[in-house]
């Protein structure tokens, strides 16, 4: 800065003012010079702030340490890609921001690892304590410090490539590894490459479709040729080029200088080891990590970018974009060069111009992780459907955990029906409709309902056809039915989800004009009504011979996760799980004010006996809020059901209480298991002010929105605008809203009110509008009382 010096002039004899002036006139220029610096710094601070983007928000270590089982992974990937990488971190700890050392890095089949001084056969030698301290974490770039080696490890990721660069010191051991683990194959390619394969071990159940081998591949190669190498089998270890079985391993052995870089560039495939070095030399032709980098950031940004939301806190916007960013993660596209393998019938085929996807867990995700896929991708949906018809045209069943190597024995239910049905009722039918609703119907009527089971029908199966019901064993009675696995029969549970897939197959077929499969579908979907004990208020257990289970505990009863009658969580919860006719529930209930009273009671309800003991039983079952379970998908809908029973305002209340307390952006920032991200989709929806509480009917419930205006890019080119004005932590309750200009005075909105763009526009207050959306006639739609 300049130093101004006031020193005395002379004085005229016409005017004794001079000096005065010259002073002032000085001042002045100080003032304004200092005036335009803090402009300028101002402007270069608020610029700064204004050009942090989405991808920059991301911090993927949000629910690093789990509330009890399972932590997320920080993954750097390509949305929906098949590269997916993060370090290998200490083997045991499930709270993987609390493992203090780095194994290695995923190479395909295999484990990358850097380190230096001597070699091994034991992969577990090579590990490196690190600090999350000298750590960079982001979806589209990784790096940490090996501090056992003093090696900086840095990685990228393509759709079916891994880039990584190794930083090392000067020494004369410099060491690359690649190990594997069981039925693996590694060969050593010249003097800069590696190539191998690893089975993948896949479900065994009869409709897995898992009748062949699948295997993983990969072709890697390094950018300073080998100076010299040595590969192991067990103890072996010799310069062999190739091997074959079980634990396998490729070492290098050369001197570096100190900053010294080597980077090693991966291709994997499923299809084989020369579509691995396709993959690679089409995705990373050249050695310049830093454009990789760049590109996959570029990726990431324009994918979050598909929502743009304006207010909120810093740590808002780091929670909703990291939500996003695990929201975009599957399901997993494995096409190759226009080809992929199918774990299906074991076979290549050409993907005929439409992207084939697997990795899916649909429990999970038709709840809000696929309808807010639709919301922004329709077109990518419809791929997702039409490779769910291709796994049951190659296999003859419809999967609903598929994996690259066939359908898993995961869960409950038959929730593809969901999926499909969802797409149908927003308008999206670029699919096979009738080979669609022949696999629906197919699973819902000849597979078992069994959890954790894929077969045919049981004696089990048929009370469900024939009673309405699937039959829980009566109090000490011995399990009969051989198929039953250690996850017992979840009877109630069983029924409830069944009930809704048959619902979802029943709107298929009346769009079919099948009227005589709709009455039939329709028929069971009100086998919920069957289960529900009025003499307690309850959902219940019945015997096959139709009486209900004697002293049968609501909260505490069914054992382990009460899974003798229901699914991770108790009768609490699975009372309130008839997305598809909440108001045949409400009457079921008695009525609006029993069912609200009902419903308040589940939001303080304590536990019975300690929540120590209560968790010990329930450890899916974090997130409480009295017995509510922001942690576990059966809850996902519950806060939204006061817009069908007359008081909205509590679901307003409610949402946002769910998002205050049970997201945050630090380790502990996810309310339970994210399960492949269908725990933050939620908050994605809800943070954006709605929610579909039945996937398969066209509508949104309205929530309490967290931004002040968000900008959501429809798939379609459209945006539709969500606009909460005065919005604030206080501010939650809606006064009155406006949708497309005209006054709104439900809670709920269509798709086909948002398809081709639109604003929905709510004014925020703190406190409660009473009547908006109360009356019974502005009650969303249900199989009871269906929409005009």
């Amino acid at each position: 800065m300049k130093i101004f010096h006031l020193r005395r002039q002379p004085t005229s004899d016409h005017s004794g003012k001079t000096e005065m002036e010259s002073m002032i006139r000085t001042m002045k220029h100080v003032h304004r010079f200092l005036v335009l610096a803090m402009v300028l710094l101002c402007g270069s601070y608020l610029k700064a702030q204004h050009t942090k983007e989405p991808v920059d928000f991301v911090s993927p270590n949000i629910g690093g340490i789990g509330q009890l089982l399972t932590a997320t992974i920080p993954y750097v990937q390509y949305p929906h890609g098949m590269a997916r990488l993060a370090p290998v971190t200490t083997p045991g700890i499930t709270d993987r921001y609390l493992a203090d050392k780095i194994y290695g890095f995923p190479a395909g089949a295999a484990m990358l690892m850097a380190s230096v001084g001597d070699k091994s056969v034991h992969p577990e030698d090579y590990a490196s304590d690190f600090d999350h301290d000298f750590e960079t974490s982001t979806p589209y770039y990784y790096a940490a410090d090996l501090q056992s080696w003093n090696i900086t490890a840095e990685l990228t990721a393509i759709r079916q490539a891994a880039f990584y660069r190794f930083t090392f010191p000067a020494t004369d051991h410099a060491h690359l590894v690649l190990s594997m683990k069981d039925h693996a194959e590694l060969n050593v390619i010249g003097n800069n490459a590696v190539e191998g394969s690893e089975k993948i071990v896949g479900p065994v159940g009869e409709l897995s479709g898992n009748a062949g081998e699948t295997r993983e591949y990969f072709y890697a190669e390094f950018s300073r040729p080998f100076a010299s190498y040595s590969t192991w089998q067990g103890s072996d270890l010799a310069s062999v080029a190739k091997r074959s079985g079980d634990d396998l391993g490729f070492v290098t052995d050369t001197n570096t200088k100190s900053g010294e870089k080597i980077e090693v560039r991966i291709g994997i495939s499923y299809i084989s080891m020369e579509q691995a070095h396709r993959n690679l030399q089409r995705e990373i032709p050249g050695w310049n990590f830093d454009q990789v980098k760049a590109d996959t950031r570029s990726v990431w940004n324009k994918a979050l970018g598909a929502v743009d939301v304006q207010g909120g806190s810093e740590k808002q916007r780091t929670i909703f974009y990291t939500a996003l960013y695990r929201s975009l993660g599957r399901m997993t596209d494995i096409t190759e060069d226009g080809k992929y393998f199918s774990g299906y019938d074991h076979a290549v085929h050409n993907a005929e111009g439409h992207d084939f996807y697997i990795d899916d867990g649909l429990w999970d995700t038709y709840r809000s992780l696929h309808p807010l896929q639709m919301l922004l991708d329709a077109n990518q949906q419809q791929d997702m459907i039409r490779s769910y018809l291709r796994m049951y045209e190659q296999s003859g069943w419809l999967p609903s955990f598929p994996s690259v190597a066939g359908d898993q024995e995961v869960m409950i239910g038959h929730h593809a029906a969901s999926l499909i049905a969802d797409a149908y009722a927003k308008g999206y039918r670029d699919f096979d409709l009738n080979l669609a609703y022949a696999a629906m119907r197919k699973n819902a009527t000849e597979a078992t309902m069994l959890p954790w089971r894929r077969g045919p029908l049981t004696s089990l199966d048929k009370t469900y056809f024939e009673k309405g019901f699937f039959p829980a064993l009566a109090k000490d009675e011995a399990e009969t039915e051989p198929q039953v696995t250690g996850e017992r029969r979840q009877a109630v549970s069983v029924t409830l989800e069944n009930a809704y897939d048959d619902w979802c197959v029943a709107q298929l077929a009346k769009a079919l004009g099948k009227q005589s499969d709709e009455a039939y579908f329709t028929r069971l979907a009100h086998n919920y009504q069957v289960v529900f004990n009025r003499d307690i208020g309850f959902m219940a257990p019945k015997s096959a011979d139709g009486q209900w289970v004697a002293d049968f505990d609501p909260k505490l009863g069914g054992g382990q996760g009460a899974r003798a009658y229901f699914t991770e969580v108790d009768s609490w919860i699975y009372t309130f799980n008839v997305q598809h006719d909440v108001a045949g529930l409400i009457q079921l209930m008695g009525g609006r004010d029993s069912f609200n009273k009902k419903l308040d009671q589940l939001f303080v309800e304590q536990y019975g006996t300690s929540k120590f003991h209560f968790l010990d039983q329930f450890p899916d079952a974090t997130g409480l809020v009295g017995l509510y379970a922001q942690g576990n998908e059966p809850s996902f809908h519950i806060p939204y059901l006061y817009d069908f029973s007359g008081q909205p305002w509590k679901t307003q209340r409610r949402v946002r209480q769910l998002m205050d307390i049970w997201y945050g952006d630090g380790p502990l920032g996810i309310p339970g298991d994210d399960d492949g991200g269908a725990t933050s989709s939620w908050y994605v929806l809800s943070a954006l002010g709605f929610y579909p509480v039945c996937p398969g009917s066209p509508e949104y419930e309205i929530g309490s929105p967290i931004f002040a205006k968000s900008v959501i890019r429809l798939g379609n080119g459209k945006t539709f605008n969500v606009i909460a004005n005065h919005v604030s932590d206080r501010n939650k309750y809606i006064q009155s809203a406006q949708l497309n200009g005209k006054t709104l005075k439900k809670a709920w909105f269509e798709h086909a009110d948002i398809s081709n763009g639109g604003t929905l526009i709510l004014e925020m207050t703190d406190k409660p509008n009473l009547e908006w959306g109360s009356a019974p006639e502005d009650a969303p739609p249900s199989m009871s009382n269906p929409s005009e």
